[in-house]
């Protein structure tokens, strides 16, 4: 599809700075823009690209100032990363949707499957499953027994979904991961360990997206939840009886311990790490690699193991890299200690 930077600006509710004919019809980033292409300028480290950019038309921030004039024409903005994410979203509503049930896919005969929904090759449904209208069931998905899927979701291939699960509206679950495997319960014996049975389910609420070979375990009892709105990356690893609040982010490699409770709005980076049994407040916003021992207050933002502010933890990581250093001067001072000792 073919868009002026007129349409686009009416769309976005954008200024257009130049020819408002100018013609588009694909995505690019700003240093690889191409005739043709709309690109985008949120980040000040990029704003050199502009001048050189080939892209036909850029969104840019309302405040930002040029030096120089520029080849392509502009769409000024509230807030460019904003207003690009809904044109993709544009593009992305345009795409044809899957549709049909393969003939070499398995459904159950107790499985109620609602109209328009896509079930793709070798994907599997189990007995008493239920999968809402409209969703996308690519290939080789397993949905097993009585898991419950609401209307408009995205299972990519070879998603496992657990027996007895719960899965909201317009949720989109990426390839590879697992919803509902047991929880890891062993309790030690004289011989080893005994397998604590995981009778629970795992609930995933409305708007939700995971992302690739990402793992969220069934409850030993009750329900590992995850709320509305929250947003998991690949390889994130959520444990038993977990509850993660609205709308909370995660980057990949995050793991969180069995029956940890996280708040609304937090945002995690990658490879965060926290024990389990503890509570994490709204609006917590943890550092990358950041590890949590225990409860936190939500409105926060931390860093580092334990966690702390980042001002007290740069400043940590200073002193810490001139240790060998400090030794150094501490074990002569104490040889010079030693030596007054000896001479009085």
């Amino acid at each position: 599809m073919e868009f002026t930077a007129k349409q686009i600006a009416d769309f976005v509710g954008g200024t257009v700075e130049g020819n408002e004919n100018a013609k588009v019809n694909t995505f690019a980033k700003i240093e690889e823009g191409v005739p043709g292409a709309i690109s985008f300028l949120s980040n000040p480290k990029y704003t050199h690209y502009i001048y050189e950019t080939e892209a036909s038309v850029v969104l840019l921030n309302a405040d930002v100032e040029l030096e120089k004039e520029v080849k392509p024409t502009l769409i000024r903005v509230k807030n460019a990363y904003e207003s690009v994410a809904k044109l993709l979203q544009l593009y992305e509503s345009t795409k044809p949707r899957k549709k049909g049930i393969a003939p070499t896919a398995s459904i159950a005969d107790s499985a109620q499957i609602d109209e328009d929904v896509y079930v793709g090759a070798y994907a599997v449904i189990g007995e008493g499953a239920v999968v809402g209208k409209g969703s996308q069931i690519y290939p080789h998905a397993v949905i097993g027994d009585g898991v419950k899927v609401g209307e408009g979701c995205i299972f990519y291939p070879n998603v496992t979904i657990y027996e007895g699960c719960k899965i909201g509206n317009h949720v989109t679950i990426h390839a590879g991961t697992v919803i509902g495997a047991d929880g890891f319960g062993f309790a030690p014996n004289a011989d080893g360990y005994d397998k604590i049975p995981q009778i629970g389910i795992v609930v995933i609420e409305d708007n939700v997206e995971i992302g690739a070979n990402t793992c969220i375990d069934r409850s030993t009892m009750g329900s590992t939840i995850i709320h509305k709105g929250v947003k998991l990356d690949n390889l994130i690893q959520v444990a038993h009886n977990c509850e993660i609040g609205e709308n909370t982010v995660m980057s990949a490699q995050v793991g969180i311990a069995g029956s940890t409770k996280i708040g609304s709005w937090c945002m995690f980076g990658g490879q965060v790490g926290l024990a389990g049994h503890i509570h994490v407040g709204d609006k917590t916003f943890l550092g990358a690699q950041s590890g949590v021992p225990g409860n936190i207050k939500g409105n926060q933002t931390l860093i580092g193991t334990p966690p702390m502010e980042p001002k007290a933890y740069f400043k940590s990581q200073a002193i810490f890299r001139r240790l060998p250093e400090m030794y150094a001067q501490l074990n002569a001072l104490q040889k010079e200690m030693e030596e007054l000792k000896k001479q009085s």
